[in-house]
């Protein structure tokens, strides 16, 4: 009987196993079966986001999530090419009106120098609506449920959902104001308080009197509210309930730009009371851990350990996808979804991945709708042509697999110190050398080697796609690069060697001490990459015979360094802010110095020249008056060569066929509304793709049943023969 219980089980695990091969679910899906064609896209996240209040992020990843959240006045036109402004939130685009001392209005066409202040007056759409939250619960009577709980009853709560009821009311100008005035608030030290208020009339004088106010509260409170209606600002202020004036210094049409920034999205007041509570922030219960705006979609699993998810906002007022774009986007089926209401996706789920390799093995399984390349992938995913052309494997393409690419708006380069005794100076001697480095360093290779390809080599610090770049062979560094056969050719080395000898260091020696020239290197990191990489910077100075000494040293020496001036070559970069010529050239303006002044301007690079040409550039609107400009402070910059120029990366990103409407757009944030994918045949492919293997299995059952059969025989015999034996007997 114990042999054929045995068997029983075997015969009942066989079917079992029968049952789950037949079953449609993959057996490795790591989501759940219900959501297998639901309308969600999924995604990752690497790092926890920080900072969840617009008026404190300054980061891509936290940007992520927040500008699906928050709506600006302006937003970038998905398709449209260059960058270009529309509105979001506000009925137009924002007008400028001109000023001059006594307050008479001037002509647009005036110079600016003459301009003492500008007006924008904003007008937004009614009937817009924030998401539900807690911050606007309301009883009977119109009064606040949550703006003045007590410590006990705080206590029951832990999460926002803890709280029963919320509500919601209309975006009104006033929310916007509020916003603009929090950049001022002592607290929350927005990283963009100091530009602002050099422009934004008041602001600086604001934050003195919020900062005063401030320490007037009751230090009792663990979370002090200073409420920002009771203290005017002089530069912002409501017209009306769907209308709000912003006053700047002088002419600054860059402001914009900053409009369709979060930092400029509008708060509204019940929810910094609300957060401000005592008790709240303990509890994680604050903007950077809850957000609330009028956006597409709301935050509603906040788990940075884990996942992040974003949900369709109920209330949101609606939008259409874009009927106009480019030429291509046609050809393309970009503009198949032309005028239809937005966002296409209900919810979004953002899994936490911090290596690469999981990552893009799911993506594969189709687990994930979209992916990068990393180094690792790169050749799996990309082949790259003998005429440097790139396009994807034979395994991607019978995936079904689509590849985008785009120009970074960002320059990674090279700097000199521009206040070093040996790399830094005006004078032809340092001058020289640096332009003999720039051509023996080669970023072609540099690009290859190290960014498989993914790059193209800069010729100066506007990216391509900006206002001010030139293509073809105006846009070259005539100092580095000859125009041969349509294309820029970096020059020989002979012609760096020749222009080492000019500047006093022929074969590497420094001709006024005899000795040999050695330059330092400042860095960070010592992983195996960056060995091989700072061994590759080694051979690039040893073509002309310079030493290149390497100095390692952590981050935050790093940059104590940069800021004493002590460094003498480092490696930069910079994303843009806003697609404008001046957010690129002010790196190179001399009051912006990082030394002197505490800027951005790295190099330390103060040529008279250049901050003239600035100075007359910055504020002026995009024109062929303009573009001359530019091409002569470009000019200057690639004659002094305080940067080898180094590269712009370029973006690589794949996405599956059933996900739709993908166009990179390196300036729009807020660009998931956009996206539209096909769930039904999202798991058509999961199930093609990952189905299970069974034979093994079937492998191993059979030989268990092989290994058991002679107990099974000799069993089976051993009570056969024993009837029979008795029989004799008897």
């Amino acid at each position: 009987m114990t042999v054929i219980k045995h068997i029983s089980s075997w015969t009942c695990l066989v079917f079992v196993l029968l049952l789950a091969g037949c079953d449609e679910k993959t057996w490795n899906n790591p989501y759940p079966r219900d959501d297998a064609n639901k309308n969600i896209l999924y995604s990752s996240f690497s790092e926890r986001p920080k900072h969840l209040d617009p008026i404190k992020s300054y980061s891509a990843s936290e940007y992520t999530f927040i500008a699906q959240i928050y709506e600006p006045p302006l937003q970038y036109h998905y398709l449209k090419r260059p960058y270009t402004l529309v509105p979001l939130t506000a009925t137009e685009m924002p007008k400028p009106v001109y000023f001059d001392k006594a307050g008479n209005p001037l002509s647009l066409d005036i110079p600016a120098e003459q301009i003492a202040y500008t007006i924008y007056d904003i007008h937004i759409q009614p009937g817009v609506k924030y998401q539900p939250h807690p911050a606007f619960a309301t009883n009977e009577k119109g009064e606040h449920l949550y703006h003045e709980l007590s410590l006990s009853e705080l206590e029951k709560i832990h999460i926002l959902d803890d709280f029963v009821q919320t509500g919601t009311r209309e975006l009104t100008a006033a929310d916007y104001v509020y916003q603009i005035k929090r950049l001022a608030h002592p607290k929350l030290h927005s990283p963009i308080f100091g530009i602002m208020s050099d422009y934004i009339v008041g602001l600086k004088e604001y934050g003195q009197t919020l900062a005063k106010a401030y320490e007037t509260l009751p230090k009792q409170q663990d979370v002090a509210y200073l409420d920002l209606q009771q203290y005017p600002l002089e530069g912002v202020q409501v017209i009306d309930r769907y209308s709000y004036r912003i006053k700047v210094n002088g002419k600054y049409p860059q402001l914009l730009y900053w409009l369709a920034m979060p930092f400029f999205a509008p708060m509204p007041a019940e929810a910094d009371r609300f957060y401000s509570q005592s008790g709240m922030a303990e509890r994680n219960i604050s903007l950077d851990w809850y957000p609330v705006g009028t956006g597409p979609y709301m935050l509603t699993v906040n788990n940075p350990n884990l996942r992040m998810v974003l949900e369709r906002n109920p209330n949101f007022h609606g939008e259409a996808y874009p009927t106009e774009g480019m030429p291509d986007d046609i050809e393309t089926g970009l503009l198949e979804d032309a005028g239809k209401p937005l966002p296409f996706v209900d919810k979004v789920v953002y899994n936490l991945e911090k290596e690469t390799i999981p990552y893009w093995n799911k993506f594969l399984q189709g687990y994930y709708d979209t992916s990068g390349i990393s180094s690792d992938s790169f050749d799996q995913a990309v082949k790259v042509g003998e005429a440097g052309e790139v396009g994807l494997t034979e395994e991607m393409i019978e995936k079904g697999i689509g590849l985008s690419t785009a120009v970074a708006t960002s320059s990674f380069y090279m700097g000199f110190n521009m206040l070093d005794p040996v790399t830094g100076g005006y004078d032809d001697r340092a001058r020289k050398l640096r332009q003999a480095i720039s051509i023996a360093v080669d970023y072609e290779e540099y690009i290859s080697i190290f960014r498989n390809g993914r790059g193209i080599a800069a010729q100066g610090p506007i990216p391509p796609g900006l206002f001010g770049n030139r293509q073809g062979e105006r846009g070259i560094n005539s100092y580095v690069y000859d125009w041969v056969n349509g294309m820029p050719q970096r020059k020989p080395i002979d012609a760096a060697k020749k222009l080492l000898q000019e500047a006093g260091y022929a074969g590497g020696v420094d001709a006024e001490t005899g000795k040999p020239l050695v330059l330092h290197f400042d860095v960070t990191g010592g992983g195996p990459d960056d060995k091989a990489l700072l061994e590759w910077f080694r051979k690039q100075f040893k073509k002309l015979d310079i030493q290149l000494m390497l100095r390692n040293t952590d981050y935050n020496r790093f940059r104590e360094k940069m800021r004493k001036g002590s460094a003498q070559i480092f490696m930069w970069g910079w994303n843009a802010d806003y697609p404008d010529p001046e957010n690129f050239l002010f790196l190179l303006h001399g009051p912006n110095g990082k030394v002197k002044h505490h800027g951005e301007n790295a190099a330390n690079y103060d040529n008279p020249e250049f901050n003239r040409l600035f100075e007359q550039m910055k504020n002026m609107d995009n024109s062929p008056e303009r573009q001359i400009i530019i091409d002569q402070m470009v000019e200057v910059v690639r004659s002094d060569a305080p940067w080898l120029w180094g590269l712009h990366p370029k973006q690589f990103a794949l996405s599956h066929a059933w996900y739709f409407n993908s166009k990179p757009n390196l300036m729009a944030k807020n660009s998931l509304k956009y996206k539209r994918i096909d769930p039904i045949l999202r798991d058509e492919k999961r199930k093609q793709w990952n189905a299970p293997v069974v034979w093994p299995i079937w492998l191993i059952i059979i030989g268990l049943l092989l290994a058991i059969l002679p107990a099974v025989v000799t069993y089976w015999r051993k009570e056969h023969q024993l009837p029979h034996r008795q029989a004799r007997l008897d």
